[in-house]
This record gives structure tokens, C-alpha cells and sequence, in this order.
């Protein structure tokens, strides 16, 4: 029934915006993709590591002549990490025909694009909203699909893990945010499933202010380990706040946080073994095709970038999905893009499956790896 509902959903999604006046989207012979992100004013590598991923993407598929014949285009626009600057460039995506945005940040920005009925106006996919809060996922939208495991399936993953370690309190530091907020419940979701752990919540504010009243709030609690939800750098310094408030028990943080800015915004010492879950594999390893892969496009696009990680892995995965559903597509539009990626099945990326068929995740793949003293993750 669900499926049959989103099909109804998409084919009444790719029958409006037929009707309305989107011709640039389909124009001209390159296929546009966008990025709009925090290139500015958030103090975290995510967009930009992206990027760099994106490029090297977009130049190894259009080195074998593209997707039906046309070649890629990638559309670069910053947003300052604001919704006002994301709908500032929304329109300069739109113009310049771009049929895909990929990796949009920001759980009150995407929130509120959700809320206001923004992507009823253009027929544009977004592929792989960051983060995967909940908030944005339940109900989602026909024409925001996800390609990596949710925020609620990671807390799961954590609490779980947190378990087996013998742990029976675990603290939530959480920012004011809905990507905060949501990852607080679904702590508490995942620890009532498990029925023996106690949670505690602390939500704060960016300032440093805050962050320390509610480390030393969450530390006089007495939890046997603590998860810290929030943007990058909240989670940098939300981890470097609890260390100061004495907490030196095992701690948690979500995949958006690479090592190299958790030892920035809490120092080496405290970022050193962190645990944060990972949704897609090992950027660095060599076992699985996809991580051969993700090596080759880099050493061959990208040559100045000698440090993978976790988002060069992501921007490769993301691309290579859109590639799948655009070859298969009955026109290079966001709604027939998106229909295409329902019906393709799973697909194998090299050790690395996606399927959206039933829904509008891809993935559900979780790990936990640990912040070692390199400034690498160990897996």
C-alpha cells in the first residue's frame, strides 16, 4: 500500500510540474547539478569535502561521455548556512536548469523548505539532505530521497553498542535545534526498545555559555557515557565541554563530524576515542570495490587531495546513485529522476547497496568506528 501511495504521489508530482513552466530544467545539453551549502560561516568541512568528492564525480563520469549522451555540470553556490541564503541561491539553481541539488545542510533550514511547500515549486530532486534527522524524513517528500542511513538509525546503532559495553545510562547533550531536539527522542526511543537503559537530556545553545551549563549539567547526572547531537561544531565543542566537566567516560557523536574537526573544537585529547557512527564505509580502506573506487577517482580528478574521507566516500556514493536513476530515467527531469530510482531495485556500488524501492531512504548501513590520535578514524 505504501509503495502504491508513492507512486501515486510521483506520478501526480511528475504530472503537475509538467504542466507548469520548468523548461530550463530539461534545456540545453549538459545535465546541471547543484550544491548549496555552508562553504561560509559554519566552521566545518562537510561542504566543502563534498565538493571536492562532487568534481572529481562529475569529471570521471563525463570522461566516458556523460549520462544519454549529455555531460554533467555542477553548480557550486554558498548559503552561509542560513535559510535566507539558501533561498537566495534556490532560484540561481533553478535558472542556471539544474535538475538535481545535492547535499543540502542544515536541519532548520531544510525543516522550514519542508514546512513552506518550497519543493512543491520546482521540479528539482534533492538528493541526500544532511542530516538525516527524522524531522525530515517523516514524511519526507516525493522528491527528497536519501541516500545514507538516518540519524535515528545511528542513535540506535550507538545505543546498542553502548549496551554490549555494559553501559546502563547514557546522557544526550543536544543542541536547540530540530536536528537536536529529534536525536534526543530517538535516544530514548532506541533505550526504551532495549528496556534496561536510563536517559538523561541536556539541551543547549551553541555559546560556549550554554555548552558548559549543560556539560556540567549532563556530568553531575552521574550517566556512565554520554552522545553529543547537534551541528559539526556543536559536536566538537559539546564533546570538548563535557571533557572539561569531568566526564572521561566513552562518548558518542554522529557521522557529520570528521576526526580532524572534533580534535579542532575539543582538542586531541579529548576527541581521542570518540566513538561515531559511520554510514558508509571505510574511505581509506581497500577491501571493498567501492573504496578501490573512491581511490581512483580522486588520484585520478582530484590529485591534490591526499586525505580521503567519510564525505568524499558520501559525494561518490551520492553521485553514482543519481547516475544509476539518471540512465535509467524516462527524461532528464527531478520527478522522472526520482521515479527511476524507486524502480531500479537495489543496485551494488561496490560492496555498498542502495535501495529505494519501498521508500525513500537508500541506505540503512551503520557502523561505529573510534577517533584514534592520527587524526583517522579505526573501523
Amino acid at each position: 500500500m505504501e509503495l502504491r501511495r508513492r507512486d501515486i504521489l510521483m506520478s501526480m508530482a511528475a504530472g503537475s510540474l509538467s504542466l507548469n513552466a520548468f523548461p530550463a530544467l530539461a534545456a540545453g545539453n549538459e545535465i546541471v547539478l547543484a550544491q548549496i551549502g555552508p562553504f561560509t560561516v559554519l566552521p566545518a568541512p562537510d561542504a566543502k569535502l563534498l565538493n571536492e568528492g562532487f568534481q572529481a564525480c562529475v569529471a570521471d563520469i563525463n570522461s566516458k561521455g556523460g549520462i544519454q549522451g549529455r555531460k554533467l555540470k555542477l553548480l557550486t553556490l554558498d548559503d552561509a548556512y542560513s535559510y535566507e541564503g539558501f533561498m537566495k541561491q534556490l532560484p540561481v539553481a533553478r535558472e542556471a536548469g539544474a535538475v538535481a541539488l545535492l547535499n543540502p545542510i542544515g536541519s532548520a533550514t531544510l525543516k522550514r523548505v519542508l514546512d513552506e511547500g518550497t519543493l512543491d515549486q520546482q521540479d528539482m530532486l534533492v538528493l541526500n539532505a544532511i542530516p538525516g534527522a527524522s524531522v525530515l524524513r517523516d514524511p519526507g517528500h516525493p522528491l527528497l530521497l536519501h541516500v545514507r542511513a538516518g540519524d535515528e538509525e545511528q542513535i540506535e546503532k550507538i545505543v546498542a553498542h553502548a549496551q554490549i559495553l555494559t553501559i546502563q545510562s547514557l546522557g544526550v547533550l543536544y543542541q536547540n535545534i530540530p536536528m537536536g531536539s529529534s536525536g534526543f527522542a530517538s535516544a530514548q526511543r532506541a533505550a526504551k526498545a532495549l528496556g534496561s537503559m536510563r536517559v538523561e537530556g541536556s539541551e543547549s545553545a551553541p555559546d560556549a555559555a550554554s555548552l558548559k551549563a549543560a556539560a556540567e549539567k549532563l556530568a553531575a547526572s552521574n550517566v556512565q557515557s554520554a552522545l553529543v547531537v547537534g551541528a559539526p561544531k556543536f559536536m566538537g565543542e559539546g564533546i570538548g565541554a563535557l571533557r572539561n566537566a569531568g566526564m572521561s567516560q566513552q562518548l558518542f557523536t554522529l557521522s557529520y563530524l570528521p576526526v580532524p574537526a572534533l580534535q579542532k573544537f575539543a582538542g586531541e585529547k579529548g576527541a581521542r576515542g570518540v566513538g561515531i557512527a559511520q554510514t558508509f564505509p571505510n574511505p581509506s580502506g581497500i577491501k571493498l570495490p567501492v573504496q578501490r573506487e573512491l581511490a581512483r577517482i580522486m588520484q585520478t580528478h582530484m590529485p591534490e587531495v591526499k586525505n580521503l574521507s567519510g564525505f568524499h566516500m558520501e559525494a561518490m556514493i551520492v553521485m553514482r546513485t543519481f547516475e544509476a536513476a539518471a540512465k535509467r530515467a524516462s527524461s532528464i527531469s527531478g520527478a522522472a529522476i526520482a521515479q527511476a530510482a524507486h524502480r531500479m531495485g537495489e543496485i551494488d556500488l561496490g560492496g555498498f547497496r542502495i535501495d529505494f524501492s519501498d521508500s525513500n531512504v537508500g541506505s540503512h548501513w551503520v557502523d561505529i568506528a573510534v577517533a584514534a590520535q592520527n587524526g583517522r578514524l579505526m573501523y
